[in-house]
């Protein structure tokens, strides 16, 4: 029983240790350009356009940063320490330099960054929840990114009234004093249990070996997950901005990016506890639909209630996407999954990339966001129609 007692407190520590990285990560040094894009147009520092290409610029970090991971081979824990101090350090950055190329190459690594964070914060901490029997705890990881992105909203704004260099300045300080907190929480586990690489080496080679039976399903996997992140990363990037357009002199728009936030940490949960015999592709299916219907809701019923749904139905599937996805790789590749979980996050990074370079033009020439806004949800739409039929399309033939 103490045993088991001390595998708890261990699956707990590594678990909220990873929420808080992703906290860090991609909440603070990823999303944090969200709510501090409204104040640095206000301030006359940017452009929307300009916005939308440092936006581009840190997803086109993003997406190096994930190709990039199959060919790193330094410790997890080193590369999780060293992104969460770079990612402190470019946030501080932001508020230090004011030129719009520092900025670029400011964006750009904090997207590489998150990346990296991401995937080897994502494989240690699935791996000590496996060595301590405890990947139900799963979902508490995932929540990371909507408490960071909650932090972000209610902080950034805040601070922002001070001028956005005390802004970025002020969730770089926070960011140091997280990464703190989960220092030595990485230390955790660094010697595994001999036998463990060898024992999963036949069952992956064994996946290796099936996986030409479901080489059609990889490739929709990968095509499809990059319409998510093209349908979400337009809201994601300008909703501040798009709310105070639809609410001029309302305090409201100040709240629907933390609201988003806050949505992703029940989805998380919700989405960690789905059965593993329901298909991941009806599940992306049902999470591409809503977060289609959270885009509509801004542009149908641009009102205070309209942007507070429409908030909460993008946010809820955001991680959950992710998880089903992961979960669906598995499904294709066994623990040699990691190569097609490279190639779809790839693909979502190019969605990434392409959203805001189409949005933000388009919406600086013609006033609004409302073309930009029902595309990407007709992207959303179309993925969940597709994963549908692909879904059928399994299951009918398994039937014939």
């Amino acid at each position: 029983m103490p045993e088991i007692g001390r595998d708890r407190r261990g699956a707990w520590r590594a678990a909220l240790a990873c929420m808080v990285t992703l906290s860090v990560a991609m909440g603070l040094g990823r999303f944090a350009f969200t709510p501090m894009l409204p104040i640095m147009l206000h301030e006359g520092k940017l452009e929307l356009a300009a916005g939308g290409l440092l936006a581009s610029l840190n997803y086109l970090g993003y997406f190096l940063g994930a190709v990039s991971c199959a060919a790193i081979s330094v410790k997890a824990s080193s590369m999780v320490r060293g992104g969460l101090l770079a990612t402190a350090a470019l946030l501080v950055g932001m508020g230090l330099l004011h030129s719009f190329t520092s900025w670029g190459v400011l964006r750009t690594a904090a997207g590489v960054m998150s990346a990296w964070v991401f995937v080897f914060a994502s494989g240690w901490g699935l791996r000590r929840l496996a060595e301590t029997n405890a990947p139900a705890l799963a979902g508490v990881i995932y929540t990371g990114p909507g408490i960071g992105i909650a932090m972000t909203g209610l902080l950034g704004g805040a601070l922002g009234r001070w001028g956005s260099e005390a802004g970025w300045i002020g969730l770089g300080i926070l960011g140091l004093a997280l990464i703190a907190v989960i220092w030595r929480v990485f230390d955790d586990g660094e010697r595994a249990p001999a036998g463990t690489a060898g024992a999963a080496a036949p069952a992956a080679a064994a996946r290796t070996a099936a996986s030409a039976a479901d080489r059609s399903d990889a490739i929709w996997l990968v095509a499809l997950y990059g319409l998510a992140g093209f349908g979400y990363i337009i809201t994601a990037t300008f909703l501040p901005v798009i709310a105070r357009q639809a609410l001029p002199g309302s305090s409201w728009p100040d709240f629907f990016w933390p609201l988003f936030g806050l949505a992703i940490i029940p989805g998380a949960l919700i989405g960690a506890r789905a059965p593993t015999h329901w298909d991941n592709r009806l599940l992306l299916a049902v999470a591409y639909a809503l977060q289609a219907l959270g885009v509509v809701f801004s542009v149908a019923w641009p009102t205070i209630g309209g942007f507070a749904l429409g908030s909460l139905l993008l946010g809820m599937p955001f991680t959950a996407i992710t998880l089903f996805a992961m979960r669906d790789a598995r499904r294709l590749r066994g623990n040699a999954a990691a190569g097609l979980i490279g190639y779809a996050t790839a693909s979502y990074g190019v969605g990434q990339i392409i959203g805001p370079l189409f949005a933000a033009p388009l919406a600086q020439r013609t006033g609004s966001f409302q073309v930009p806004l029902l595309v990407a949800a007709a992207a959303l739409a179309l993925g969940a129609v597709l994963f549908a039929w692909v879904w059928f399309k399994s299951r009918r033939s398994i039937t014939i």
